[in-house]
């Protein structure tokens, strides 16, 4: 054992050179680095898992921060995603107050936790509620989209020049004051906008707009597509709105996220509100048009160079949708973050399947004590034991966080979800090379009779690779059986399981070890907190 946790501190410090990281300063600036197709969001010199949670939209007030603390001790989170609004930090234009922000920092670093600021500006579920006054009521200044008809849209217009300065100013003084005021880094990461783009408009019809539409699709766009010269209509059909529109609202949210980035370089990212499932084709004005949904990713891609992350925000339930929206943004250039997701107890089991793809972070929203929700079919009433099943997955991955992290940019993870659909089954197969890993969902304790599925989907379970023949297992409410991915001439022995778990510095620590019932008809996880590392052997057929 001595001797593979030698190998592990070993790989760690090749992994910090190839990073370019030594010893943490307390001003390293937290960054992603990716090598491989995989990433790793780099805090204080170190990959970081986010184990996160998101306060509700008007949560992030003095008066409404004690009901959000306490939320975020029950959940077992390390980081806390609260907005920040322009109208917060810029009530009168040029007149700066950052209050709200120092009182952030000040509580989150007195509970040991680490903050993603939301800023909430032109865009906010594709609205500019968060805007100032000044900004929002001025239209003259600020346009307004325009319809084909001649009617303004409700949504700001991503050809107004005066709103993308205002707003870049607005958004550089707030990453000033983090350089200033945040030397240790609290703040690991900064979202730029909210759900961007427009809703019943596919894009803007402002004479700005229709130049530009009835002009050439950019370079950079062209050559990320691997497109000839055209127009918008000619190189994307009946996608020529919904890409035209991404492209204008990414360009305009990269200029504010460089605007930041020149004073404090945090990684920044957008997120999207999602058509109904990554597998339909949908008309651009029946979801959020514009913003980085998995439709126009590598719009966003060639368009917003100064994003480190296109991120989703889930809240559909069923298995195959949100798997096949992780998969969308699990790219060898883009991180895969979730950084929202809903809060109603089904959710809580795509945290496995998250974290094994390697995800730098996840994060069910509206999770405080404010007692507000948004009317979402799938995020219904928080009662008092609906943060349960969240807390449980923390519990479990707060100690080995950074463990995690570590093995998830080597590319060494695996997880799964339990499916909610009969027809799916209850087995799912993981490959990890050597080995096959069966997961069941709603095993007997004991025997081999068919899995029947928990009460409600509920089970999940993540795998790690520390050697050749060892791995770390850890999941709720599922069994989990090894195999030889060829087993024509040997057999496979369990050597030994382990129960444990981790210490500050990363360090396993030794509890017991399972044999007999807790071994042979597989490693079965119940609701208890459970970390196995497990260690397998061979013996011949002969």
């Amino acid at each position: 054992m001595k001797a593979m946790f030698k190998g592990i501190a070993a790989a760690l410090a090749v992994l910090v050179a190839v990073c370019g990281h030594g010893a943490a300063a307390a001003d390293d600036v937290p960054h992603i680095v990716s090598r491989e197709g995989r990433h790793a969001l780099m805090v204080d010199g170190a990959p970081f898992l986010m184990l996160g949670a998101q306060v509700n939209n008007s949560s992030a007030w003095p008066e409404a921060l004690p009901r959000v603390w306490p939320a975020m001790e029950a959940l077992n989170v390390n980081t806390v995603e609260v907005p920040v609004g322009w109208e917060q930090i810029e009530p009168e234009e040029g007149r700066f107050d950052f209050s709200i922000v120092d009182t952030l920092l000040e509580q989150a670093r007195a509970r040991n936790l680490r903050l993603v600021l939301l800023w909430f500006a032109t865009w906010k579920n594709t609205n500019p509620q968060y805007a100032p006054r000044w900004v929002k009521l001025d239209n003259a200044r600020f346009p307004r989209m325009v319809r084909p008809d001649g009617t303004l849209h409700y949504a700001l217009s991503p050809f107004g020049t005066e709103t993308l300065k205002a707003d870049s100013r607005a958004f550089a003084a707030l990453m000033r004051h983090l350089r200033e005021a945040d030397a240790q880094n609290t703040v690991i990461m900064v979202q730029v906008q909210n759900e961007p783009g427009s809703y019943g408009l596919a894009r803007d019809h402002s004479p700005a707009a229709e130049a530009a539409f009835a002009g050439p699709v950019p370079e950079a766009l062209r050559q990320r597509m691997n497109r000839p010269a055209g127009s918008w209509a000619t190189l994307f059909g009946r996608d020529a709105e919904l890409y035209f529109h991404a492209w204008h609202v990414a360009r305009y949210i990269d200029a504010v996220a460089a605007a930041g980035k020149a004073v404090k370089p945090l990684p920044m990212y957008a997120n999207a509100a999602l058509p109904g499932d990554p597998f339909t084709w949908q008309d651009a004005k029946t979801y959020a048009s514009g913003g980085p949904a998995n439709t126009v990713i590598g719009v966003y891609k060639a368009a917003a160079p100064h994003l480190d992350v296109v991120a989703p925000d889930i809240y559909n339930p069923a298995r195959k949708a949100y798997v096949g929206f992780l998969e969308a943004y699990d790219r060898p250039d883009n991180p895969l973050f979730v950084p929202e997701t809903g809060h109603a107890r089904e959710y809580a089991r795509f945290f496995f399947e998250a974290v094994g793809r390697g995800a730098i972070g996840w994060s069910p929203f509206g999770v405080d004590f404010t007692r507000y929700l948004p009317a979402l079919p799938a995020t219904p009433k928080l009662a008092g034991d609906a943060l349960v099943p969240f807390a449980a997955n923390y519990r479990l991955f707060r100690p080995m966080a950074r463990v995690w992290a570590r093995l998830a940019f080597e590319g060494e993870t695996w997880g799964v979800a339990e499916p909610e659909d009969p027809a799916e089954g209850h087995r799912r197969v993981l490959d990890l090379g050597r080995h096959r890993a069966t997961v069941s969902f709603g095993s007997s304790d004991f025997g081999e009779a068919p899995p029947k599925g928990n009460s409600y989907p509920s089970g999940g379970v993540a795998i790690a690779r520390l050697a050749p023949d060892e791995y770390l297992v850890t999941g709720y409410f599922a069994r989990v059986e090894f195999a030889l991915a060829d087993a024509e001439a040997q057999n496979l022995i369990i050597d030994r399981v382990e129960e444990g778990t981790f210490d500050a510095d990363g360090r396993w620590r030794f509890a017991r070890v399972w044999n007999g019932d807790q071994v042979d008809w597989g490693l079965n996880f119940t609701g208890a907190p459970q970390v196995l590392r497990v260690k397998l052997a061979t013996y011949p057929k002969r």
